[in-house]
């Protein structure tokens, strides 16, 4: 797989990895990751982190020692090399309805950081695609600043956005007595319940909540438009971005910083600008 799939930071932004365009991220337990391709299925792919304090005195040994322990308490795992990567390798069969498949597994490690990777696929199918993916493994080191990231939108902002909208839609829909289906002509209903004297300016989880209903009206208006996760030093947020271009909303501050600062937010005219940059975009193409 090459350079070109689709970019994954962890919650945290401890590490990063790449996956295939046509895969996606997928809800799993808590402390895991979970790819897959949703359209023709071959394999899930899972990883977990775990990270020691670099400042102790084996802190960056961390991720090797991972290794070693391993292939001592093991007995099917062997050292085997992914790309740069020693990794302890294993693999284990099992049954299910009535299909045999293979949880292939890779203990790797990065100086402090420890990974545990698997590839579940049915018997006899190859597992380029995880040692690819596990080739893609980097760290991001404490010490270091890095730039602005915007990668495809995680589980985790997934449920922000999902939680903020049934709050809003629900909230809307109580006070108006009116339906609402995230569609352009909801933007007035919005605008009725912000103007309508109910939140105060500081309640900022409100405000951002009807920033991702109306961000929501945009995905569904707008072709191209898509929720993003944007990784900036230590914040970890929700944006929209129309296809790869550099039109991007910013649904959690759109609203709130209007009101912290006593300055009006007209959401038809916020709407008919990012249509307008939207247009300028598709002329380029």
């Amino acid at each position: 797989m090459s350079k070109q799939g689709k970019k994954f930071i962890s919650p945290g932004a401890w590490f990063s990895l790449i996956y295939p365009s046509a895969w996606n991220e997928f809800e799993d337990t808590e402390g895991s990751f979970l790819f897959y391709n949703p359209t023709n299925w071959n394999g899930n792919f899972r990883i977990s982190a775990f990270k020691a304090d670099a400042k102790l005195p084996q802190g960056m040994q961390y991720g090797k020692e991972a290794v070693q322990y391993e292939l001592q308490h093991n007995s099917n795992a062997v050292l085997v090399k992914v790309a740069s990567l020693d990794c302890a390798y294993s693999k284990e069969s099992f049954l299910e309805e009535g299909k045999y498949y293979v949880t292939h597994l890779w203990i790797a490690g990065i100086d402090n950081v420890a990974f545990e990777c698997s590839f579940t696929v049915p018997r006899g199918s190859e597992v380029t695609f995880a040692e690819d993916i596990i080739a893609t493994l980097d760290i991001r080191r404490d010490s270091k600043r890095y730039p602005l990231e915007i990668i495809p939108i995680r589980i985790a902002e997934i449920s922000l956005v999902d939680e903020a909208f049934e709050w809003a839609s629900s909230t809307i829909k109580k006070q108006l007595k009116k339906d609402f289906t995230s569609a352009a002509e909801d933007i007035p209903k919005i605008q009725q319940v912000m103007v309508n004297g109910t939140f105060k300016p500081q309640n900022r989880e409100v405000w951002e909540s009807f920033g991702i209903a109306f961000g929501t009206i945009l995905v569904n208006e707008i072709d191209g438009m898509d929720w993003v996760t944007v990784i900036e030093e230590s914040r970890e947020y929700p944006a929209l971005r129309f296809k790869e271009s550099s039109v991007m909303v910013y649904p959690l501050q759109l609203i709130w910083e209007r009101m912290k600062s006593d300055r009006p937010c007209y959401l038809e005219v916020e709407y008919e600008e990012v249509r307008q940059e939207v247009e300028k975009e598709l002329e380029k193409e």
